[in-house]
């Protein structure tokens, strides 16, 4: 007998009918003897709804009263699916973040899990219940509703089997796996059977939507077998996301995957004093104002100046440049330059530590179809360029075919760990 966390999201919960097939899916691990607590979001396209009506009321809604809003679309789900086990004989309770007591920080939208209390959720288990749990909401020191933000179930779901050392953690999705790129930009991309925990941080941080980065984070810290799988379909093991010492491939590929993000946007800060503490002058503010930088870089002063430029999330673009406009008035920099029409694009692979040449292999073939390359930053298993937008499918593509990731695979032995 096993103790599995199954995460369900939006898709898989987004019509009475889909409920009551993951309810007869949680039936089936219960007959064969686990022990199962199910994860699930809010039914597909809810949040945004609950999000549009809460700025009807208010044009910038009040964090705290936005949270208790958009974590009632998790309640619904819970209290359905719970009805929907037992209408079909499984005993089954339901239970809100509040409820289990997921303890987070009081940093609304954006909330990070500090606890979980899991003795009534271990109790219940052992009455033979089904335990249904929301996704994505937990709760302040105060008492306040706080949600985890965009793809936080994955996040819950990974903690909740963290704290309650489950055998595995299966989050159920629209696709069947991770695959080497998005298949609807390449087509010959291929499923992975496994992947390491380290390249998935790094694929779900570039851009992969299969997981969210924080429930990679959190799975990797506390080794918590993942498995990604498809709601749709019975067959089939999906993808397991693992630590590098437990895949048994011969040798993993130089390259396991290309991942991208269009959501991207670039802001330069131009004359900038050239002086000790003014990259923690112009990104300080930044943090205070809780927005995420990813790619930085700053450029050789000359004449006591110099030009920093760093990437956000487009969504924060016009906020982080408000910030900045303050902030280089402060210091005396002579102008701020941006854009938000930029993309990331990323190859990823632990095979990069033992492989030199990767990068000017992947320069070469963006230079050859005349894509420029505005940014570069690397890591030991990934290599990152930002780029214009209109370049996106065209360098995937390119890259995905010049690392043959179209062609890894092999009928008798997975030794690239792909289908």
């Amino acid at each position: 007998m096993a103790l599995i966390v199954q995460k369900y999201g939006g898709t898989s919960m987004g019509s009475p009918e889909r409920i009551r097939n993951v309810a007869r899916r949680v039936a089936r691990f219960q007959a064969e003897g686990h022990q199962v607590v199910v994860v699930v979001s809010a039914m597909s396209g809810e949040t945004n709804r609950l999000i549009a009506l809460a700025k009807e009321i208010q044009p910038i809604p009040d964090p705290r009263e936005l949270d208790v809003i958009i974590s009632t679309g998790e309640q619904v789900t819970i209290g359905l699916l719970a009805m929907a086990l037992q209408e079909i004989g499984v005993a089954a309770k339901s239970y809100t973040g509040a409820q289990v007591r997921i303890l987070t920080d009081d940093a609304f939208g954006k909330a990070r899990i500090l606890a979980i209390e899991e003795e009534k959720l271990r109790a219940d288990l052992d009455a033979g219940m089904a335990i249904i749990v929301a996704g994505f909401q937990g709760v302040d020191a105060a008492g306040n509703i706080t949600t985890l933000g965009r793809g936080g179930s994955d996040t819950t779901g990974v903690a909740l089997a963290a704290a309650l050392q489950a055998d595995e953690c299966q989050i159920y999705t629209d696709v069947d796996g991770v695959y080497t790129t998005d298949p609807r930009i390449v087509p010959e991309a291929k499923k992975l059977n496994t992947i390491s925990f380290e390249e998935m941080f790094e694929m779900a941080s570039l851009g992969s939507k299969v997981l969210q980065i924080r429930s990679v984070e959190f799975a990797g810290k506390y080794k918590v077998k993942l498995r990604v799988l498809s709601s749709f379909e019975d067959s089939g093991d999906g993808t397991l996301i693992t630590v590098d010492e437990e895949q048994q491939d011969m040798e993993q590929p130089i390259i396991s995957g290309i991942a991208f993000n269009r959501d991207e946007a670039k802001l330069t800060v131009l004359g900038a004093p050239d002086r000790p503490g003014v990259a923690y002058q112009l990104l300080g503010p930044i943090a205070d104002a809780n927005i995420d930088v990813d790619m930085i870089i700053q450029n050789v002063g000359h004449d006591g100046a110099t030009d920093f430029s760093f990437t956000v999330n487009r969504s924060e673009y016009e906020k982080a440049k408000a910030v900045l406009e303050v902030v280089c008035q402060h210091i005396g920099a002579r102008e701020i330059v941006g854009d938000n029409k930029v993309c990331k694009v990323s190859a990823v692979g632990v095979g990069m530590r033992s492989h030199p040449g990767i990068a000017s292999q992947m320069f070469r073939v963006l230079s050859e179809e005349g894509i420029n390359i505005r940014m570069i930053s690397t890591s030991e298993i990934k290599i990152s360029v930002v780029l214009d937008e209109k370049y996106l499918e065209l360098a995937v593509r390119v890259l995905h075919k010049a690392f043959e990731l179209d062609k890894c695979h092999n009928n008798n032995r997975p030794l690239c760990g792909c289908n």
